[in-house]
């Protein structure tokens, strides 16, 4: 049965979506907070609306009557998921999930108060005053993160006092929605950062993709690569972990996974229940099913008999560098010449400096050196130039 999709949110994860989920032959309607967002330009249909504005929110869901809600971004009105559900709407991965996890503040307070999950010690704070006070407790270097935001907005290090005041300040203008609080972490001493990516089903056992490593900058992931090697102890620890956050939150559906290892042993650290950015390695076909595929058919209730590791790949983004408008691109020719190389571009129609524009993706038989393979997909990166009007 043809089902009716509403997307909330239509960036560049959200594009790979929809194009998944066309292919099994539904009906996207792809909204933003702006006009032709990436998922728009591939969607059946299309909205333009403040989804913090609920009742705006609730028109629009009461207008198209979606048989599927999925959200990408944060900056939405979660709490009115809970009533979409018991309106018979399916909600991914669940009401529950969405909430909790678009909040920094609440899934933290699951994996470390409830579950019992190591993580890093943090604090939270509602003002500069507040702020001060938490990083005098968890003590410097520390990171932090307003309890609402995105792709590393908002994100700082504090590594001085003379930062606090400045990381105040840059939380609040790259949070998402009207959440002024802030988690403050920590810094922990890790030797590997990874997406466990983790797929639950409505019927069928919990799966899990091989690790994915990757490296930040600002908060915001800049290559990632598959397979990570970590020991066996620690990715099984990783998987039990995974599955024990996602079985409390509920649904259906992919979720992103990141973990800190460290010499003592395995840190959560964030959880998004939907596609990861770090995940888009896997469109240089490492598995059998990309992180979209398996994200489709997890919400619509089809099958999946396994995740299977066909090559060795790595990702590296590609940033604009100044503000513009009506973007195009050189050097992409000289990005595609050596062979197992591959470029995605987004389509989003403005720039800005360190904006996500695109992704250069480079893989080789399994066994390959993953180094390699990064180095080159950072090197066609490196080739390709964001320009605009």
């Amino acid at each position: 049965m043809k089902k009716k999709i509403m997307l909330l949110g239509s960036g560049e994860l959200g594009k790979e979506f929809v194009i998944a989920v066309k292919r099994l032959g539904h009906h996207v309607i792809a909204v933003d907070s702006y006009n032709d967002a990436p998922a728009q330009q591939v969607a059946d249909g299309r909205e333009v609306i403040d989804m913090l504005d609920g009742s705006v929110l609730d028109a629009l869901v009461a207008k198209h009557q979606p048989d599927l809600i999925v959200p990408e971004i944060e900056a939405i009105r979660t709490e009115r998921f809970y009533d979409y559900e018991k309106e018979g709407i399916q909600v991914v991965p669940s009401a529950r999930a969405a909430n909790f996890t678009m909040n920094r503040k609440a899934i933290r307070d699951l994996a470390a108060k409830e579950l019992g999950l190591r993580t890093a010690n943090y604090r939270y704070a509602a003002s500069l005053a507040e702020l001060f006070a938490a990083v005098g407790e968890v003590g410097i270097p520390c990171v932090v993160k307003p309890l609402m935001s995105s792709s590393g907005k908002g994100q700082s290090t504090v590594k001085t006092e003379a930062d606090i005041e400045k990381a105040w300040s840059y939380s609040q203008s790259g949070k998402r929605g009207d959440i002024a609080e802030v988690i403050v972490e920590a810094f922990v001493q890790f030797h590997t950062e990874i997406t466990l990516l983790t797929v639950t089903q409505t019927s069928g056992k919990t799966l899990f993709c091989p690790p994915i490593g990757h490296r930040q900058e600002r908060g915001d992931y800049q290559e990632s690569w598959q397979p990570c090697m970590i020991s066996d102890a620690n990715l099984k620890e990783a998987q039990e972990i995974a599955e024990k956050v996602t079985r409390s939150l509920t649904g259906a559906g992919i979720w992103g996974v990141e973990f800190f290892l460290a010499d003592e042993g395995i840190y959560f650290s964030e959880l998004s229940p939907r596609p990861h950015d770090t995940g888009m390695v896997t469109l240089a076909g490492t598995q059998n099913l990309s992180e979209f595929e398996l994200h489709a058919r997890a919400v619509l209730g089809l099958p999946i008999p396994e995740i299977t590791l066909l090559k060795a790949g790595a990702s590296a983004v590609v940033l604009a560098d100044r503000a513009g408008s009506n973007p195009y691109y050189t050097g992409v020719e000289d990005a595609l010449r050596e062979p197992g190389s591959d470029i995605r571009i987004f389509g989003k129609p403005a720039t800005r400096p360190y904006r996500r524009m695109a992704v250069t993706l480079a893989c080789d038989q399994l066994g390959s050196d993953v180094d390699s393979l990064k180095a080159k997909a950072i090197a066609n990166a490196a080739k390709v130039k964001v320009l605009s009007e």
